[in-house]
């Protein structure tokens, strides 16, 4: 089967029942708006508060958009590329790409006009779909872009360079194309975050693709009664690997367009949202704004959310202590994995696990894991080594880059790059980057572990933890630390915390300002290196 093939099913089986749900929070009115209306709210002429989509429409409007690419010449083995915010017409785009054949091709939001540019050239896309936002970005490096000859443009006031993606679909068949596709034929590029520099395009099958709706039921048993928050960016594999449960279980979801404490809150309410998915930063926004009183839990209605799962970075033991006694009632879960991995679940702790906060967990559903010494050899239980997964959604190799690929894949197995190491009851706790750890004095220090027990004091609300050139030592610990607002609290203050941490473990240097994360909750510790230790970021890249 692939993945294409459950949407079929849907539109087959549930044809009436909502598919996608698009909230759009910053065209809500000024008013206050209660639950109740909610569902009735459309705003400015032409904007809408809520757009919902079926399962028919989906697989009519995927069908349509994958006729006009075929009759712009578009066949199997093409590359098409997705530059889009978050909307109700992303994933059917994705899912029209996918039935002709070709590769679909997502991309980062957050790219700089060279970045798209690279993108483009690296994947060898020939069209590119984009959004409103940007136009100006594309217009930078329009005249480059030679191998792009197609552009659809989806919104209003179409550029003159691009077509106009509503305009054309709405003439074209409803009825899928005939292409003939199998589990190995590839699927789409993905690619790397670009923490380390610039990204990777990473290619993976359909195969991948059915696998990760699998592992993502398998671990959150997504039911036909569940509804799905997605506030990740849908071009992020760990996204749209979490609505693949959806897909699956032909439920809904909700694409919510802001991460804003009452924003979300207020969506699981008039939605009715069973499982959500948040990045560490959200949670913590949520449990701040309720501790602050600027959100009164009692106005919502949210005794049918069921779940919340974290995923994408380290996930702090202090935070989920703190949602716990905030939500007892709901059930928790971390995921861990890579885009090299199809995203989330190679590694899954499990609902079932609560007591082993802090582990990601053990081989997800499908997967199996090891932990290895630099020769490749297994490390002892307990011992600190580099993460390996192997299953069905490891990457096929990284698109036009030979020597990367050789670098991470060893056989079928796919060498994370993460530190980790095993307790005695087999679950796995990450312990840094492989490239972020800090050798001071001849010690090894990992970062992760300082920034979770920094995170546990009450004023502080991100850390970041990298290292800093020092001639004794080698290499110095410095924590950043942003407060949350309104807090006032020195450096003394934050060494008298620190007291509690082994002596060598402790920062020498503390910096009070903001930590960058990326879309994906990760900390940018190339921009830190560049900042702090005056590295560009080519060398950050090179020296880690």
């Amino acid at each position: 089967m692939i993945i294409t093939e459950l949407l079929e099913k849907n539109a087959k089986i549930y044809p009436n029942d909502v598919s996608l749900v698009e909230i759009n929070p910053e065209q809500q009115p000024d008013r206050a708006v209660t639950w109740r209306e909610y569902n009735l709210i459309e705003s400015t002429p032409g904007e809408k508060y809520r757009r919902e989509m079926t399962w028919r429409d989906f697989d009519i409007k995927a069908n349509r958009f994958a006729n006009l690419l075929m009759t712009r010449g578009i066949k199997k083995g093409d590359k098409v590329a997705i530059l889009m915010m978050n909307c109700i017409e992303w994933l059917p785009i994705y899912f029209g790409i996918l039935k002709t054949g070709a590769l679909a091709v997502p991309m980062n939001f957050r790219f700089t006009a060279d970045e798209i540019k690279y993108c483009l050239e690296l994947s060898e896309a020939n069209t590119l779909v984009f959004g409103p936002e940007f136009i100006g970005r594309i217009e930078q490096v329009f005249d480059k872009l030679k191998g792009v000859k197609t552009f659809f443009y989806v919104g209003q006031n179409t550029p003159s360079f691009s077509d106009n993606y509503e305009k054309l679909v709405s003439y074209c068949s409803s009825t899928a194309p005939a292409v003939d596709l199998n589990e190995d034929d590839d699927a789409a590029i993905y690619f790397s975050s670009g923490t380390t520099g610039f990204p990777k395009a990473i290619l993976h099958t359909h195969k991948a693709l059915i696998s990760s709706c699998r592992t993502e039921q398998n671990h959150h048993s997504q039911t036909r009664d569940d509804v799905f928050l997605c506030i990740p960016p849908l071009y992020h594999t760990g996204a749209k690997m979490h609505w693949f449960g959806s897909l699956l279980s032909g439920s809904k979801a909700v694409l919510l367009r802001g991460v804003k404490p009452e924003w979300i809150l207020q969506t699981v309410s008039a939605e009715k949202v069973t499982i959500v998915w948040l990045l560490v930063p959200w949670a913590q926004d949520i449990l701040d704004a309720i501790d602050r009183g600027e959100v009164n839990l009692e106005e919502y209605r949210l005794s049918q959310w069921r779940l919340m799962h974290v995923g994408a970075q380290p996930v702090p033991p202090s935070l989920i202590k703190r949602w716990k006694s905030v939500f007892p009632n709901h059930d928790y879960d971390t995921n861990y994995g890579l885009s090299e991995s199809i995203g989330p679940g190679c590694v899954h702790l499990g609902v079932e696990n609560i007591h082993k906060v802090g582990a990601i967990g053990k081989a997800g559903y499908l997967w199996e894991t090891k932990i290895v010494a630099p020769d490749g050899s297994e490390v002892a239980q307990g011992e600190v080594g580099e993460l390996a997964v192997k299953g069905p959604g490891v990457m096929k190799c990284y698109y036009n880059n030979a020597e990367a690929t050789n670098e991470i894949l060893k056989g079928e197995w796919l060498h994370t790059g993460d530190m980790a190491k095993e307790d005695e009851d087999g679950f796995i706790y990450l312990v840094d980057r492989k490239k972020d750890v800090i050798i001071s004095g001849g010690e090894n220090l990992y970062p992760v572990q300082i920034e979770d027990f920094l995170r546990a004091h009450n004023s502080i609300k991100d850390v970041a933890v990298i290292g800093l050139p020092d001639e004794r030592l080698g290499e110095i610990a410095a924590a950043i630390i942003e407060l949350k607002p309104g807090e006032n609290v020195s450096e003394d203050d934050i060494n008298e915390f620190c007291t509690e941490l082994p002596r060598y473990k402790r920062p020498r240097k503390i910096i009070f300002a903001e930590v960058p994360r990326n879309a994906t909750g990760k900390i940018e510790k190339p921009r830190l290196r560049e900042i702090y230790c005056g590295k560009s970021l080519v060398e950050a890249q090179i020296t880690g």
